[in-house]
């Protein structure tokens, strides 16, 4: 083949994959991307907006609302009735006090014992046990709700009637004890995550640790707290993070308690609630979602900072 053979041939044109392949994905994410904008990014800055100004939903302020500046915030941490049943201050310091009775002293412990019994059990109660600890995470949270009114009722609930059968008398628990009565419910119902994600971490330990601690003559209690409570540090803090989220942000006490009686359960999302949708003030209620999502990201970056820590 002559020179002017070679240079007359015609060039085979070479595609970019590199370029196609990104262009591909552009295209497979832009809907993504325009959900997650429509539905999270312009609902961010449109809240942080709204607590600015005085925007309600009845009257003139309805349609042209007033830019007010830091004043929703000044009123939420007003000193003269922080603290008072019914403002944000008591409802904050309640949510607190429910996030460790609940999430940290409730779920995490419960999960954490049933996680690590479950492994020393036959296979069948296992699967038992399993099914019916999940069934309380899956069910849906009105279900859930109303199953516990009915449970609690003064006059007609399945406890009162135990507790009568036994010759005890009746409680009015939704009334007295409000509070320990969404801290148990919180708890039976969210314990099931825990249990699953510390199941699955004693599960991926070795059986040889536990085979050598049975040798050595190590009893059940010197085995957890040994071998299984060292090697799922990780795990444990991952799951405390996540599910003081979790039950910061719960809603569900609501169908319970309407968040009464007198306050008594009134959590900061409950608080939110009403005075947004039932004293129709916007800006105030837009305001508390700011801070609510300031405390969930420091949350957050508490967590991002563990887990670069773990991997350090």
């Amino acid at each position: 083949m002559t020179t002017t053979q070679i240079e007359t041939k015609p060039k085979r044109k070479v595609r970019n994959f590199a370029l196609l392949s990104n262009k591909a994905g552009a295209a497979f994410l832009t809907p993504a991307g325009l959900l997650v904008s429509v539905f999270v990014i312009v609902p961010f800055f449109w809240v942080i907006f709204v607590s600015f100004t005085n925007r309600t939903l009845l009257g003139k302020t309805a349609l042209n609302p007033e830019f007010v500046g830091l004043a929703n915030y000044f009123t939420l941490f007003d000193p003269s009735n922080f603290l008072q049943r019914g403002q944000f201050g008591f409802s904050l310091i309640l949510t607190t006090q429910f996030v460790l009775a609940s999430a940290l002293f409730g779920q995490a412990l419960l999960g954490l014992l049933l996680a690590w019994l479950i492994q020393t059990v036959p296979p069948w109660v296992k699967r038992i046990t399993e099914t019916f600890v999940i069934a309380a995470w899956i069910l849906p949270e009105v279900v859930i709700g109303f199953a516990w009114f009915a449970f609690l009722d003064r006059d007609q609930g399945t406890l009162n009637a135990m507790l009568t059968s036994v010759g005890l008398p009746k409680g009015d628990f939704l009334l007295e004890q409000p509070f320990w009565v969404i801290v148990v419910f919180n708890t039976w119902r969210g314990a099931a995550f825990s249990m699953m994600l510390f199941g699955s971490a004693f599960s991926s330990i070795p059986p040889s640790y536990f085979q050598a601690a049975d040798v050595a003559g190590a009893s059940s209690w010197q085995k957890f707290r040994d071998i299984g409570l060292p090697l799922i540090r990780g795990h444990i803090v991952t799951d405390l993070i996540l599910i003081t989220m979790w039950t910061f942000n719960t809603f569900t006490p609501f169908l319970l308690t309407n968040g009464g009686p007198s306050y008594r359960t009134e959590l900061v999302s409950i608080y939110n609630y009403r005075v947004a949708f039932n004293d129709f003030q916007f800006g105030k209620g837009a305001a508390v979602g700011v801070i609510m999502m300031l405390i969930n990201l420091a949350f957050a970056l508490v967590y991002l900072s563990l887990g670069r820590k773990k991997k350090g």
